[in-house]
């Protein structure tokens, strides 16, 4: 098979070990900068330049789209699926996983456990209302935009929230408020679905001092077994987001796991230094047993 790895960088880890994957597996692999394709739409049907020549004969693609060009990488994946090409990654799905706030209400509505959280349209005044709709401080505050840990804040009291709210708010930037779930000490586990499979886990345990666990932020990475109920709400999420890849985020609680976010294009960095485990050819595995099978399903409907 030809397949494509739609990326910006082709020095990131993830890119290079996708692409060392697919080459270990027989595979014809090429790496796509989604941000300068461009698509053309006509009577005959959607193409796409790049780089000035028509990309043909392409049989898959991974979608690696980062969160500042989802809009025009979405486009790309979504014009590579009408063209017949099977994606790793559903462009719908991709679009879903963006909106954290579309991502909170779909988990709720799969009965998913999660951090009590409440959104409004704020009013002058409105900040203590909001605080007490998850339980009072401490309380976490989020941009509905952020990634990688930015745009997270943690507010201690009541009034350090009404504070950070309306200064967000003055901004017109749109929030969501979490309670803070203390019994969590700073760390949450990162578990990796492929094909309604979890490959591998690993518990993120923020720096010192930081109640964050992004590896970004100075978090580490180790290898944990997951309990039962932590694996069915990590399956669950995925299979509510419409997501056959993802990295599911949750909290461990005295409640039960919670599901913080569901990530359309998880690193592999981090998973599989903590596990050991070979996500990358997982991911092709994936793509093996299922472009065909789309494929032939797509020309029947044709």
């Amino acid at each position: 098979m030809r397949i494509a790895v739609l990326s910006r960088n082709p020095s990131l880890y993830s890119t290079r070990r996708l692409m060392e994957a697919i080459n270990q597996a027989g595979h014809e692999g090429l790496i796509v900068d989604h941000s300068i394709c461009d698509l053309v739409i006509e009577q005959d049907g959607p193409s796409i330049i790049y780089k000035g020549k028509t990309l043909e004969n392409i049989d898959a693609i991974i979608p690696r789209i980062g969160a500042s060009v989802t809009f025009y990488g979405t486009a790309v994946v979504r014009q590579f699926e009408l063209m017949g090409t099977f994606s790793a990654v559903n462009s719908q799905a991709i679009v879903r996983s963006r909106d954290k706030l579309r991502s909170l209400q779909i988990l709720s509505s799969a009965g998913l456990g999660m951090p009590k959280t409440a959104f409004t349209n704020f009013s002058k005044g409105g900040e203590k209302q909001i605080i007490e709709h998850v339980g009072g401080a401490p309380l976490i505050i989020k941009l509905l935009e952020g990634t990688q840990g930015l745009g997270v804040v943690l507010a201690e009291t009541k009034k350090a929230g009404q504070s950070v709210i309306e200064a967000f708010n003055g901004l017109k930037a749109r929030v969501i408020i979490q309670e803070f779930i203390k019994e969590a000490k700073g760390a949450d586990i990162r578990a990796f679905v492929v094909n309604g499979k979890v490959v591998g886990a690993m518990k993120r345990q923020g720096a010192e001092g930081e109640f964050r666990s992004n590896l970004h932020r100075g978090g580490r990475a180790t290898l944990i077994k997951l309990s039962r109920a932590e694996k069915s709400a990590a399956l669950g999420a995925a299979k509510a987001m419409g997501l056959e890849i993802a990295g599911v985020d949750m909290l461990q609680s005295s409640r039960g796991p919670l599901i913080l976010e569901v990530n359309s294009s998880p690193g592999l960095e981090g998973i599989e230094k903590a596990t050991g485990v070979d996500v990358a050819m997982a991911i092709v595995e994936y793509i093996e047993s299922n472009a065909n099978k789309v494929k032939r399903t797509r020309k029947i409907e044709q």
